[in-house]
């Protein structure tokens, strides 16, 4: 049991980032083990519930790579990736829509709403939300992979203004129509850009930057660009901090890479001067 006057110091030290944080814009990317372990899913919809009930404007991109694969399976398509993103077909793009944009969108935003957060579950093609252009960077071709090119700020602040919860599936469309799988950390970063968020924080199945087994408690860029040049930071590692320093250039003032699978993880980086993951920095 922890102490009434250790519970009490917990409060006065979070006092301050509660006053900084008032209707500032938080952009959470979710994944991982966060979204498959059922005790880790309350307590997410608690953690966002309580950072918008104290004046957090907040927005959920979410991930649902394990679903995708496991009705992959079940429909027999075939799984594979390229340069850590996964290869979208026409038919896996119709497995996407069904997953990120139905039943794992609506499971979040079911639960969060249990909690009174005001959620709702939206993609990248409501309202143009996410327009998109095919990826080509690298030169590997994803198929019907998208990178964003103009997010729909007018149609998110709406929402902000009318107290909702945006919890958004990382899927958009190009100027014919034609609807894109997005990878969810980069689509986390360019949403944080446009909105010029407070704080991007990628939820991970691991602590934070890992080094020979220890965390980088800080990242920059020169360090960071060493790091995956060398390979010691690779697969889904390499999204998350490209992204992250693509939304510290667009004016987001910090950006956390932090342990999902840790039960509270991210009031504990939010509300702590210690933090308990990777600060990726300028």
């Amino acid at each position: 049991m922890i102490a009434i006057a250790d519970k009490t110091e917990i409060l006065i030290e979070a006092l301050p980032y509660i006053q900084q944080y008032e209707q500032k814009t938080f952009v959470i990317k979710y994944g991982g083990a966060a979204m498959v372990d059922e005790e880790l899913k309350e307590t997410f919809a608690q953690d966002v519930t309580l950072l918008k009930k104290i004046g957090v404007r907040m927005v959920i991109v979410h991930g649902g790579g394990k679903d995708i694969t496991d009705l992959a399976v079940k429909l027999g398509l075939p799984t594979r990736f390229v340069q850590g993103q996964r290869y979208t077909d026409e038919a896996m793009m119709e497995v996407v829509q069904m997953v990120l944009g139905g039943k794992t969108n609506q499971d979040i935003v079911a639960r969060i709403n249990q909690h009174d957060g005001g959620a709702v579950g939206l993609n990248g093609v409501d309202n143009g939300m996410f327009l998109v252009r095919k990826h080509t960077e690298g030169g590997a071709d994803l198929g019907l992979v998208g990178d964003i090119v103009r997010v729909n700020t007018t149609f998110l602040e709406l929402l902000f203004t009318h107290d909702v919860m945006p919890v958004i599936a990382p899927i958009g469309v190009d100027t014919e129509g034609r609807v894109h799988n997005i990878n969810a950390d980069i689509a986390a970063g360019c949403l944080a850009a446009a909105l010029q968020a407070e704080k991007l924080v990628y939820l991970s199945d691991v602590p934070g930057v890992m080094v020979n087994n220890e965390l980088l408690h800080s990242l920059d860029r020169s360090r960071a660009a060493a790091l995956v040049d060398a390979g010691t930071v690779t697969s889904g590692m390499v999204p998350k901090i490209r992204s992250a320093f693509g939304a510290l250039d667009a004016g987001v003032n910090k950006v956390h890479i932090i342990d999902g699978r840790v039960k509270h993880s991210m009031l504990l980086e939010i509300f702590t001067k210690e933090g308990v993951g990777t600060e990726v920095v300028h």
